[in-house]
């Protein structure tokens, strides 16, 4: 063997030596692990160095909790360290982090997407974990606000990259994205395709006071508040729920805008449509109160139909109440068709109509002149009320409460609740008035009067009252007379106030009465007269008897004489 050969024979022996001492893997790399075996607590990876390497089983632990590894799986390790022993500290995590950063950064670079599973809440918004725990802020969640962010915690959805920093670990994510890109593709789509009068099916989005937004696929939809229902709607949320699927008609699609405008009522036909035949005038019917005003209350009769029953068309008696004290929101009442204008949408309801007629038969129960007993239920000024039956009330004038007694306010005389006793004095049927009385169930001393005290005679009695015009007498208790102030004297009087005091007795004489008129006229001067009058007589009789006293007398009677004797 020449020189050369033995140098190049060395030669070659210290490359292999030095192949054979130079460490396979080094730290930092990635290789290709197989398991060779699995132990209590060790997974023992061989990636073809001079030995075997441990990897700790908890590497390998799925989301519950499960150890998942067997002999002859095959994986990515990541080499984190060359132990002085020449083992060396392998982990299968930190190898799929940095595939993951891998992937992550092709497919940014692609404008692609990437799976991940919405893992907790963080501050702004969302943890997602897509091999390393990325953000997913509020805003790129979805195209609109999400309610109930809890709802999709274990959810997995398709990301799109928005930013990454590997150094720092942060990686930023958006599914609204995703969702923007469908939409502008649906949305071209729909433009090609929606039409007027088509029926679609859509998603609520949102719910307002004035009426409910829905996802056609492409688009927003609005559907009024009065396309919702052909019957009454208080606030759309009665009706719907945000994310309930629902069955719309396109109203107006303006292609300039995107404005589309739907409704749901018109997939049903218009309840008014064929109204007359369902209810004609004078059926009954049930109805259900949905308003109440000071004038009457509506009811709906169907989804759709609704009628006014008037406050005069709920109960016969005319008094009038307020219809809150008749019937509440949500009864169900029975009612009369009254009316129906079909072109005007209106319906005029009855429910007095279902009821008979207290006013009838009231005549037939309570004649005029009979007694009826009754509670006394309110008290005015001009008169007391008495409630006869459910409906009917009885006045009692102040005026027919006594014959005599002079009484400022009923209240002097009577209460609430008190049972009294009345005459039926009147029944006006058509304007509903029942007239009773008190003093009629007594006889009128005003008839007896007439009878005790003729024109002529004469009462002594007590000054009530002393005015400008008269003095009052009271002839009997309850009975007064008026002495006119031209009754008084024969000479002219201005006034008899000063002149007379209450309580003094007078004489007067009666020269007229009236029991209709319930007046008595007295009078001061004729008793007057009538003494003159006497005074007279007795003059004439006395002279008749005595003879001439006077010259006059002589003279006359003596010329009486002659006369006398020339026959």
């Amino acid at each position: 063997m020449t020189k050369a050969t033995a140098t190049q024979t060395e030669s070659m022996s210290f490359a292999q030596l030095f192949e054979e001492c130079s460490p396979v893997v080094n730290e930092g790399d990635v290789a290709v692990g197989t398991v060779i075996e699995v132990t209590d607590n060790f997974a023992i990876v061989d990636i073809g160095d001079k030995s075997e390497s441990e990897i700790s089983l908890s590497e390998f632990k799925t989301e519950d909790g499960q150890i998942e590894v067997k002999v002859g799986d095959v994986f990515d390790v990541f080499v984190e360290k060359r132990e002085a022993d020449g083992g060396l500290r392998l982990s299968r995590e930190k190898a799929i982090g940095i595939k993951v950063w891998e992937d992550i950064a092709k497919i940014q670079e692609a404008d692609g997407t990437i799976l991940g599973r919405i893992d907790n809440r963080v501050k702004g918004g969302l943890s997602v974990d897509i091999g390393v725990p990325a953000f997913l802020p509020y805003s790129q969640i979805d195209l609109r606000p999400v309610k109930d962010l809890d709802a999709l915690i274990g959810e997995s959805f398709d990301f799109k990259i928005l930013k990454y920093n590997r150094k720092r670990n942060n990686v930023v994510i958006s599914r609204r994205a995703i969702l923007e890109e469908e939409r502008k593709s649906k949305r071209e789509e729909m433009r090609a395709n929606l039409a007027e009068g088509s029926i679609i099916d859509g998603t609520i989005t949102n719910i307002t006071d004035y009426g409910i937004f829905i996802d056609l696929g492409g688009m927003d939809g609005l559907c009024h508040i009065t396309d919702l229902s052909w019957g009454r709607v208080a606030h759309p949320s009665k009706l719907f729920k945000v994310g309930e699927d629902i069955q719309v008609k396109v109203l107006k699609y303006d292609k300039e805008t995107d404005k589309v405008s739907l409704g749901v009522k018109q997939l049903k036909a218009d309840p008014w449509s064929t109204v007359e035949e369902r209810y004609p005038v004078g059926a009954k019917s049930t109805g259900k109160v949905v308003s109440i005003t000071d004038y009457g209350v509506f009811a709906e009769l169907e989804e759709g139909v609704e009628g006014l029953i008037h406050i005069s068309e709920m109960a016969w008696s005319k008094k009038t109440r307020h219809p809150s004290k008749l019937v509440s929101v949500g009864d169900e009442v029975e009612i009369m068709i009254l009316n129906i204008d079909k072109d005007a949408k209106r319906i005029s309801l009855g429910m007095k109509q279902l009821q008979p007629n207290p006013w009838d038969v009231v005549a037939e129960h309570y004649p005029v002149g009979s007694i009826i007993e009754g509670k006394v239920k309110n008290i005015t000024d001009f008169g007391i009320f008495i409630g006869i039956e459910e409906g009917i009330d009885g006045l009692i004038h102040v005026s027919d409460l006594s014959w005599t007694e002079r009484i400022k306010h009923p209240s002097e005389k009577f209460t609430k609740g008190q049972t009294i006793q009345a005459v039926v004095l009147k029944i006006d049927q058509e304007n509903e008035r029942f007239s009773l009385g008190i003093k009629q169930l007594e006889p009128d001393p005003w008839q007896e009067t007439v009878e005790k005290y003729p024109l002529g005679s004469t009462i002594t009695g007590k000054i009530t009252n002393v005015t400008d015009f008269g003095i009052f007498v009271e002839v009997e208790e309850g009975i007064e007379g008026l002495v006119h102030v031209s009754e008084i004297s024969k000479e002219k009087i201005e006034t008899p106030v000063g002149m007379y005091n209450v309580g003094d007795s007078i004489e007067t004489k009666v020269i007229n009465v009236s029991a209709k008129d319930r007046k008595i006229g007295l009078s001061i001067k004729a008793l007057t007269n009538d003494s003159d009058a006497g005074n007279y007589a007795d003059y004439k009789q006395k002279q008749a008897a005595s003879g001439p006293s006077t010259l006059g007398d002589l003279l006359k009677e003596e010329m009486e004489n002659r006369g006398s004797d020339a026959e």
